[in-house]
């Protein structure tokens, strides 16, 4: 009998890359790309907006990103190859849609990492300044968001004020060479980066608590459900980066069994590490107090130990650092694998003979990402960043439904349980009408005329999506986990605002455009 799963990887090249990737390290290198600016920085907003049971809404965004980590993982067991949603898209709904989902992606990684070198960048600063070092303001700053006083007093060639942002250059090279030398090199690197941070937050967490004042944990909702639900967009993007690991999957001793455990452990480590983070940070001080940008440091601050402050600095440079390297090895394997298609020049697909990476795509990811990193301000990237993010989950999902089920095999790897949707998303969708019933008949109102609905667009697309997926639910009884995954992620991005769906449309159109103008000549599906 012929395996459901034969054909899947057809036209994917494989092989040239070490197999030295173990569940530890994929689990570490989840643990690194996820913990990031978001527990030092975005939790302290959504701790605002939802006091104490903000630590309900990772819980809940937990499940959400389960749901989609499930489908990756099912895709990590069936089709082991480097390329993440990429490929995953590729053999599912073909190579247009698979372009599409690769050029989303370097929102992902590529232009995601642009925004992430400036925060360490950030953090580097503020470590050194507790020591007495500064940079001067004109190597730490960017053309487009600098000061008056930084320009007046930058040096000048040419008559042009030279202002960069150098320790965001030289950390984007410090990675991109990690990356560049060795999956080893990069694994050891990013092991000791997760075990460093894991020990300052767990020493953060239990020194925190000596310091709780419970009286602060009452009420435990204060802004009620609603209030929860406004950090949701913050919470989301602390969680980023676990998909990550599925780029390595030629790396893997046996991607079939450890990618899905990987990916799964870092989600429940880092959920864990985040609620008990919640937890502190809300007892320590009133919720009220942490509408601000370094929220960790502030409660110690505020309790007079300024020393843990540094310690919690250090950390920021350490998760951020591992971020980086996450995805500047994310990045160039999903480079390879397009060019491996023939949808990009063949120089990406390169395997460097020593090191065995893909070099030149390594190399051009440094560029892409140090150069602009070293003379703009792109920090607004952040909701580009998850809306691209929120895209690939959502066609992951969907992915997942048009698999044809796995043969029962001695073989050990990951099989997603099947669990029907015909009653259960339909029962579900009324419970959540009848819950939020006055907040959906907000999103829906057209009174205010354009210029108010107009920003519930996306969410006008989020109701005709979940309408045709109930009734295919019903018709066709569709997997539930897959489902969930495909409507929870289209709610989030309805979460986003509308100039980011705008810009993120513009970008996908540039992609069709390269797609068009040199891809689909190039493609060896097409020549086949």
């Amino acid at each position: 009998m012929k395996d459901a799963n034969e054909g899947l990887g057809d036209g994917h090249e494989t092989g040239g890359l070490h197999k030295v990737l173990g569940v530890k390290d994929l689990t570490a290198m989840g643990i690194a790309a996820v913990i990031g600016a978001g527990i030092f920085s975005t939790i302290g907003k959504a701790s605002f907006e939802g006091g104490p049971a903000v630590s309900l809404l990772f819980v809940i965004t937990a499940i959400t990103c389960g749901f989609s980590a499930l489908c990756y993982a099912e895709f990590a067991s069936r089709v082991p190859v480097s390329g993440s949603a990429y490929t995953y898209s590729y053999v599912t709904f073909g190579e247009l849609a698979a372009w599409v989902i690769g050029w989303a992606l370097i929102l992902e990684y590529a232009i995601g990492n642009i925004a992430v070198a400036i925060s360490w960048s950030g953090y580097f600063n503020n470590l050194l300044h507790g020591f007495g070092i500064a940079f001067p303001d004109w190597l730490v700053n960017n053309y487009d968001g600098a000061s008056p006083e930084v320009f007046a007093h930058a040096p000048r060639i040419a008559g042009l004020p030279l202002i960069l942002n150098l320790p965001a250059f030289l950390v984007v090279v410090i990675i991109t060479y990690l990356a560049y030398v060795g999956i080893r090199e990069s694994k050891r690197s990013a092991n000791a980066m997760v075990a460093l941070k894991i020990l300052v937050i767990l020493f953060v967490i239990a020194v925190g608590f000596f310091y709780v004042d419970k009286g602060n944990w009452t009420p435990f909702m204060p802004n009620g459900f609603s209030g929860v639900l406004k950090g949701v967009s913050a919470v989301f993007f602390a969680y980023i980066g676990f998909d990550a690991v599925s780029t390595t999957a030629e790396e893997c001793a046996n991607p079939q069994r450890d990618l899905p455990k990987g990916m799964i452990y870092s989600l429940i480590i880092c959920t864990v590490l985040y609620i008990l983070v919640a937890f502190v940070l809300t007892g320590m001080v009133p919720y009220s107090k942490l509408d601000v940008s370094d929220p960790l440091a502030f409660v110690f601050d505020s309790v007079h130990l300024p020393w843990i402050s540094y310690l919690i600095s250090a950390s920021a440079v350490v998760a951020t650092a591992s971020v980086l390297l996450v995805f500047q090895i994310g990045q160039p394997r999903i480079w390879m694998s397009m060019s491996r298609d023939g949808l990009l020049p063949k120089k990406f697909a390169k395997i460097h003979p020593k090191f065995k990476t893909p070099s030149f795509a390594t190399i051009i990811t440094g560029i892409i990402v140090g150069i602009p990193a070293l003379f703009l301000n792109l920090t607004i990237v952040t909701d580009l960043t998850s809306i691209g993010t929120l895209f690939a989950f959502i066609l992951v999902c969907g992915g997942v439904l048009m698999l044809p089920p796995q043969e029962k095999t001695s073989e050990k790897r990951f099989r997603m349980p099947y669990i029907s949707s015909r009653y259960i998303v339909p029962a579900l969708i009324v419970v959540l009408i009848v819950l939020f019933h006055e907040a959906i008949g907000e999103r829906v109102s057209l009174a205010g005329g354009w210029n108010v609905w107009k920003h519930n667009i996306p969410f006008f697309l989020f109701i005709i999506v979940t309408c045709i997926t109930v009734a295919l639910s019903v018709i066709k009884k569709l997997s539930l986990i897959p489902v969930l995954g495909m409507l929870s992620c289209f709610y989030l991005m309805t979460e986003i605002e509308l100039k980011n769906w705008i810009v993120f449309s513009i970008w996908l159109i540039i992609g069709l455009t390269i797609y068009f103008g040199y891809s689909y000549f190039h493609s060896k599906l097409r020549k086949q």
